[in-house]
């Protein structure tokens, strides 16, 4: 039985002519769901017991499992159980200008980044739109609170599940639905090219940023082994095509690493890089765990090589760290549960 919330509105428009139903129907049902937060086809009232009973027949609407919530002052993580049985993560980041929501877009991730602790638990399958969306649901109704703004950039790489990312992204975004305005969602990619380009075509102003963490090849091969597949050169010349399609600006996001990645000459090197691009700078610093041996730059260096950047004419910005004194990195949660 399908997830109904695996509909983008003009699907359930589709089905419910398909039954010979007016097409008013289907902006009933979508409100009472995204609206009004009623996860029961018979609490529907404007809805006849008769297609109540058929919405039941072909449409599960019931939500994730919560199996685990951490909680901090700005940060509150969820680790989801899915109908299979699988764990997945979700973090809501809370800003002084609204919350943010970070969700997972597969079960696993075969990215096999050398730094992130998703990565050492292999993908297991992609997630549906459904079960992105109620990520969402969960969170707004769980914590009392209305999300603002949508990262893609939990567990899993989203472009290696574009078709369902994207149609997530449309149910968020529908103004019938939770109406999440499209610049107040993000999806990060690790730098797969030709769903780059793909994006780049949709003719939708979310935000796109671009996990690099590296300035060159070599760097970035160590850590990241889709460089190998599409070297920096290739991501650069994406952005480059993106840019000139979207007119949008991009993210670049640098986690950096003790005395890896975090070296004047490294900032030097990115900025020669990204010079004269529509785009700015993320320093992220590093989460550590027990699992992996990269540590956090200190404080002194990441200033050092945000100066540089700055002095180079880069646009930067330093990400204030969320959830330090919980499972903060991506994937830690779930690994404890799954080993």
């Amino acid at each position: 039985m399908e997830s109904i919330f695996n509909l983008k509105y003009d699907d359930l428009v589709d089905y419910f002519l398909s039954i010979g139903e007016k097409k008013f129907k289907a902006d009933q049902v979508f409100r009472w769901i995204y609206e009004k937060r009623v996860y029961d086809f018979s609490q529907m009232s404007n809805i006849s017991k008769e297609l109540q009973e058929k919405l039941k027949e072909h449409f599960d609407i019931s939500m994730l499992t919560l199996r685990t919530k951490q909680e901090s002052k700005d940060t509150n993580k969820y680790l989801f159980e899915l109908a299979d049985g699988n764990t997945i993560e979700a973090v809501l980041m809370k800003h002084d200008y609204g919350n943010s929501v970070c969700v997972s877009s597969q079960v696993g991730c075969n990215m096999g980044c050398s730094f992130c602790e998703s990565g050492r638990l292999k993908k297991v399958r992609d997630l549906e739109a459904s079960e992105i969306v109620r990520q969402i649901l969960m969170i707004d109704d769980e914590s009392d609170t209305r999300v603002s703004s949508v990262v893609v950039m939990g567990i899993g790489e989203p472009f290696d599940n574009y078709n369902n990312v994207m149609n997530f992204i449309r149910i968020i975004n529908d103004d019938r639905g939770i109406k999440i305005g499209a610049r107040h969602i993000t999806v990060s990619t690790s730098g797969l090219v030709p769903m780059i380009d793909k994006y780049g075509d949709e003719n939708i102003q979310t935000n796109l940023a671009i996990s690099l963490h590296a300035p060159n090849n070599e760097l970035r091969s160590k850590l990241m082994k889709v460089n190998k597949a599409y070297p920096i050169e290739q991501v650069i010349d994406a952005i480059k095509r993106y840019i000139d399609k979207t007119n949008r600006r991009v993210t670049i996001e640098y986690l950096l690493l003790d005395k890896v990645n975090d070296t004047t000459e490294c900032a030097i090197e990115l900025s020669e890089l990204l010079r004269g691009l529509n785009v700015y700078v993320n320093l992220i610093p590093y989460n550590e765990t027990s699992h992996i041996e990269y540590k956090k730059s200190n404080n002194e260096r990441v200033m050092n090589f945000y100066d540089v950047l700055k002095k180079h004419g880069i646009n930067v910005t330093v990400r204030r760290r969320f959830g330090s004194e919980i499972d903060a990195a991506c994937g830690q949660l779930r690994a404890k549960e799954v080993n």
